[in-house]
Order: C-alpha cells, then structure tokens, then sequence
C-alpha cells in the first residue's frame, strides 16, 4: 500500500522551482551559475511599501484576517480595477488570496468537476495544467507558434470547444512567451465564445504593468463576457513583491464566494502585513514603478540583440513580462561537445552544465520547441550568459 496519494504522485514537479533548485545546488558546489530561470524581478521593493509594512508592525497588525481580506484592501483593489482597467466590482466580488497562485487553485477547484476540460493556449504558465489535474479537470492544450507571437487564434478556440468544455485559462501579458492580447483580438476570442454562455474565463493578468505596447485589455471589459470572468492579479511582479505573497481576484459573486469558503478551509487570510502593505502599494499611481519596466525593456532590446547573434536561435519580440521564448529547434538532433539534443529538455539541461546557466525548458509549459529565458537579471549577466550560451553552442 502507498504511502503517498495518487494525487501526488502523478502531480509534475514546477520546472521553474525544480531549476531554480538545482542551480542553487549547483551554486553550492561552487560553480559559477547564472540564474535567468525564475519570474522574479530584480528590484527591491520600493520603500514607500517597505515603511507601510514597518508601521503595520508598529501598529500591532498580528491578528487573524478576514479569509477574503481586509475591507480597505478590498477597497484598494476596487479602486485599482476602476482606475486602470475600467472594471466595477464590489466587496462581495473580490477575495484575497496568498499569491495569484492560491487565487488560480481556489478558482480551479471551486469551478471544475471530474472530467470538465479546460483550454489552455500554448505555451501556458508552468502551474495551470497540474493546477487543472489537482481539481480533477483535463487540461486541453491548443498548440500557437513564435510565427503567431505564440497567441491563440479564435478559430483555433473554436476547434478546440466541446460539451465538456468548463473554462479558458490565459494570461496577458503571458509567461512564458511575453505575448500581449490586444483588446481586438480579445474581442475576437471573445465573439467564438459567446456562442457558448457557459463557459468561464479565467484571465490572468498578474503582467498587466509590464507591458511595452500600452493599452493593457481585460477579458471582463466586454459587457458580454463580464459576468463570467475571472480577473486574476497580484503584486508580486510589478511592484517586486514575490515573497510577500499576495494575490487576488474580481470574480462573479457566485465564485467568489465559493473561493472565499474554499479558502477558509484551506488557508484563511493571507498575512496582516504583507496585505497592509499592498493597500500602500495599490493605492499609489501605477507610474510609481516606470522606472523597473523602462529598465526591463531596455533588458529585452539587449538580450534580443545578442539572442539574435547565436546561430540556431530563433526570437520574435515579445511585447509584455520579462521573458523571451527562443524556438531552438534548430539544435534538435545535432550533437554539442558529444551531448545529443533531442528537445528542449535536452537544451536546457546542455545549456546548465555547459554554459552554467540556468533557463527553463518549453516543455513545461506546454511547448516542446523552446526554452524560456528570464531578462529580469543584471546587465552583467545578460551579457554574461548569452556569450556562455554562443559559446557551448558554436
């Protein structure tokens, strides 16, 4: 008899956290590894939030929260969906939850029942797909290409709906490919789905700052798609709170209620100071961070231009998060320095032991072409790493 749940042990392990691992442990070993493999910006969190989170201390924030969240948070956040995504949500709407990941968990197992499938475009963030297993859902991967800046085309979608179909999952700006909807081809999507009144979208949009084109579109603008979307968002990318741990979404009541329950028997509340703390950080004008995008895009211009300098790789440019998605089929069936590169797995691990740096394969984001490679690094490793790569792959 095993000791372990199927549930478990059928579960895949996040490749980014299993690279980020293994770099560390690499680290430790004494070698010299460069880290482009974790979504994690490479700021500190600005100190206007900083001091916000000192006085909550100072003011004796150490007691249970609300399982959905402080009301001045839920406030705040009413007022960040109004002001930069013209969407109307009230208290009843919204839940806090411990990081977007939690958020996406929540929603997937209060909507999904065994065998419900959910469409994912490809490639999708490294969680949705087990996220989807765990609440017993099937996962149905609808294959896009650098050629199409890796976007789901409405026919594509509609070829992809059947009975069983419960739910889309999506993110703009999306991780791993960088790619950006425009509220054109949102509205397209949205026109296949409308066909179909059951099925609920969930948009993640935890990138939403991080955005080099502007003009930033939610799903739930549209007066027909608004009541069965779900809004998913945090603080950890834009504002550099990963470990803070804070996400939340704006939902149709119904769901969100059921989150709140959930959650109240998985979790409760999310951390009294990190959320005293985004209420600051939220409350401020979105132009407080320019500074980190117009630095991450400067980012994505050099790591493009010396990406584009390796023989094999294959780029387009994306237009939001800090990510760029190489296509490196042209390394597959070759053999370097006596390694055979069958897929992208193959790349990444050659690419970790050769080169010492650390990047994610394709493969686990539902794309077996490409590896993904984080820009939200120093200059100095950029440079760093893309000459390490050109090399162990000349």
């Amino acid at each position: 008899m095993s000791t372990l749940s199927t549930r478990v042990t059928n579960m895949a392990t996040s490749a980014t956290l299993a690279m980020a691992a293994k770099a560390r442990e690499l680290r430790a070993e004494g070698k010299d590894i460069i880290g482009l493999s974790l979504g994690e910006p490479d700021f500190n969190t600005p100190d206007f939030i900083k001091d916000a989170a000192i006085q909550a201390v100072n003011d004796n924030y150490n007691s249970y929260t609300p399982v959905d969240g402080y009301a001045e948070l839920k406030d705040a956040i009413i007022t960040k969906f109004k002001r930069d995504n013209n969407l109307s949500y009230n208290t009843s709407q919204i839940v806090v939850s411990t990081g977007a990941k939690q958020s996406l968990a929540n929603v997937a197992l209060v909507s999904l029942n065994p065998g419900d499938e959910v469409i994912l475009p490809c490639p999708y963030w490294v969680s949705y797909s087990d996220i989807v297993k765990i609440a017993e859902g099937v996962p149905v991967e609808v294959k896009t290409s650098i050629d199409t800046d890796f976007k789901m085309t409405p026919e594509q979608l509609e070829a992809a709906i059947t009975p069983k179909t419960k739910m889309l999952w999506y993110s703009s700006p999306c991780n791993p490919s960088g790619s950006v909807y425009s509220k054109e081809e949102l509205r397209a999507l949205a026109d296949v789905l409308a066909k179909y009144p059951d099925i609920i979208v969930v948009s993640d949009e935890i990138y939403e700052h991080i955005n080099y084109v502007g003009g930033h579109a939610s799903m739930a603008q549209f007066p027909d798609m608004y009541d069965r979307t779900v809004t998913v968002n945090g603080v950890s990318k834009a504002f550099a709170m990963t470990g803070w741990r804070v996400g939340y979404i704006g939902a149709p009541t119904t769901i969100a209620r059921a989150c709140n329950k959930m959650q109240g028997q998985i979790t409760s509340g999310t951390n009294c100071i990190a959320q005293r703390a985004v209420i600051t950080a939220l409350e401020a004008d979105p132009s407080v961070v320019q500074y980190m995008i117009d630095e991450f895009k400067s980012r994505r211009t050099l790591i493009l231009n010396l990406l584009n300098d390796i023989p094999g790789f294959k780029c387009n440019e994306p237009d939001g998060a800090f990510y760029v998605f190489p296509d490196v089929t042209a390394f597959f069936g070759k053999t370097l320095n006596g390694v055979t590169i069958n897929n992208a797995s193959d790349f990444a691990l050659y690419i970790l032991e050769q080169a010492n740096v650390a990047t994610v394969t394709g493969d686990a984001f539902g794309n077996g072409n490409s590896i993904r490679i984080s820009y939200a690094a120093s200059v100095e490793n950029i440079k760093e790493a893309c000459a390490r790569i050109k090399e162990a792959v000349s």
